[in-house]
């Protein structure tokens, strides 16, 4: 198939039909699930890139020093591991949630103060425990809340305050010894305090899961089942809640996410649109001192119209006091194939400043097979198009193509029953070029061996 030519006003260009591959291998694949810092699985996130994948980029197109963004950040995974790698980490992220598991990872709670502060916690809940109990048996006795109030997240208030009342589905899922717990530490921790933030992303990522390190077994680790489903397997299988300590489970929790040393500086969470994230990620950095463009973005936009990242985690959403329909709406997760291209463009558009004149964007891709239930008619060759009608619009500089088959067993929505893992199959990585000396570096960079002994012996490629 010829070229076509694309008219940009007095310049016609010619751009490939196919887009050229480049030879980076995805050595990703081969690493184990867990590669990488020991923060990495404070929470898990729908959606979310591995901690290897994100090495493979930041060793090869970043040096020591540098500034790594991600302006859809999800859980924070490539700004913690540039902070893990000695570069300077920035991610930005719109959905609450995730700009808190991304600041919990990137100004973290040092292990001492952490562990102080858990060690206060729980002397505060020993010592006013009978009425926390209390309400935990009384939401657990009236799940349907007429009547049945609990403190607000974050506010400090005791037990008899009546602010909000419990979802019913939280009250099924949790023992009322637990619930107590939970309640209590949602009113006493604060997201603003950095200490308090790392402890409230350790309880959410206990919250649910199939074992007993988590707070309730009636639904996986990944993500929420949805309210109508906990509902109905409670009636159907006479669930009962197991009685879980929250203090122990969390202390637990930071021993694991404490195993490896905390990155030796700190980085910087953003929330906002990422299509201003380039010129709020420079402000940011200035107010720090720190240099204001990224030698590399690399970044996983949202997949089109499959993932709900509010509904997904509504019990997550519920313990930090957001609304995860609210989170939905501000998302605007239904967009078709053209308003989620423009969208790309807004966001290409701002980023291209932000980045140095060797910079390297990494777009990590995903085509879309099935669109909630049915066969997706816009979502295939996403890559492709994100580059044709958006990043070259932008004055990127195309340096090519990884293409990366995702394994269904690897993927978290595997446990979706027989659609499991249908709706992407592929990854596509764009690598583009701010300029053409980063097209030229990112192609010099390609085949660069790394190393893959974590934690590392070496920062930079071999």
């Amino acid at each position: 198939m010829p070229d076509r030519i694309i008219d940009k006003g007095q310049l016609a260009l010619e751009l490939p039909s196919t887009l050229p591959a480049i030879a980076i291998e995805p050595e990703w694949k081969g690493q184990p699930r867990l590669w990488g810092h020991s923060l990495h699985p404070m929470c898990s996130y729908l959606a979310s890139f591995p901690a290897a994948l994100a090495h493979a980029f930041i060793a090869r197109y970043s040096r020591p020093g540098d500034v790594v963004l991600d302006p859809f950040a999800g859980r924070g995974t490539a700004p913690l591991q540039a902070l893990a790698e000695g570069r300077i980490g920035v991610g930005n992220d719109l959905n609450p949630l995730a700009q808190v598991l991304t600041a919990a990872k990137v100004e973290p709670g040092l292990p001492a103060e952490t562990r102080t502060r858990l060690a206060a916690l729980r002397l505060a809940w020993n010592a006013d425990a009978v009425a926390w109990l209390a309400l935990g048996e009384r939401v657990v006795a009236h799940p349907d809340g007429p009547g049945v109030g609990v403190p607000a997240p974050g506010s400090g208030r005791g037990p008899d305050a009546a602010d909000e009342a419990v979802p019913i589905e939280v009250a099924l899922a949790f023992h009322p010894r637990t619930l107590g717990q939970l309640l209590f530490l949602r009113s006493r921790l604060d997201l603003e305090d950095r200490v308090d933030r790392f402890l409230a992303g350790a309880l959410a990522g206990i919250l649910h899961g199939k074992t007993p390190s988590y707070l309730s077994t009636i639904m996986p680790n990944t993500f929420s089942m949805a309210p109508r489903y906990v509902r109905d397997f409670v009636a159907l299988h006479g669930y009962e809640p197991p009685d879980r300590d929250a203090f122990d489970a969390l202390s637990a929790k930071l021993d694991r996410l404490y195993r490896q040393p905390l990155p030796s500086s700190t980085g910087i969470a953003l929330a906002g649109d990422a299509r201003t994230a380039g010129r709020r990620a420079r402000a940011a950095l200035r107010s720090r001192g720190l240099p204001d463009r990224a030698r590399l973005v690399l970044t996983s936009p949202p997949y089109l119209r499959v993932l709900k990242y509010g509904y997904y985690n509504w019990l997550r959403t519920w313990l930090l006091g957001f609304d995860a329909r609210a989170i939905d709406a501000a998302l605007d997760d239904a967009h078709h194939r053209e308003p989620w291209m423009a969208f790309m463009r807004e966001v290409l558009a701002d980023l291209r400043p932000a980045l140095t004149d060797d910079g390297i964007a990494v777009l990590v891709i995903g085509d879309v097979e099935m669109d909630r239930g049915k066969p997706s008619t816009s979502g295939h060759l996403l890559a492709e198009r994100v580059w044709e009608e958006a990043a070259f619009p932008a004055g990127y500089r195309l340096a090519g193509l990884v293409r990366d088959e995702v394994a269904a067993n690897r993927k978290m929505t595997r446990l979706w029953g027989d659609e499991a893992g249908k709706a992407t199959k592929t990854d596509r990585i764009l690598v583009l070029g701010a300029t053409d000396a980063g097209r030229r570096r990112a192609l010099a960079g390609a085949d660069l061996p790394l190393d893959w002994t974590w934690p590392p012996t070496r920062l930079r490629p071999l």
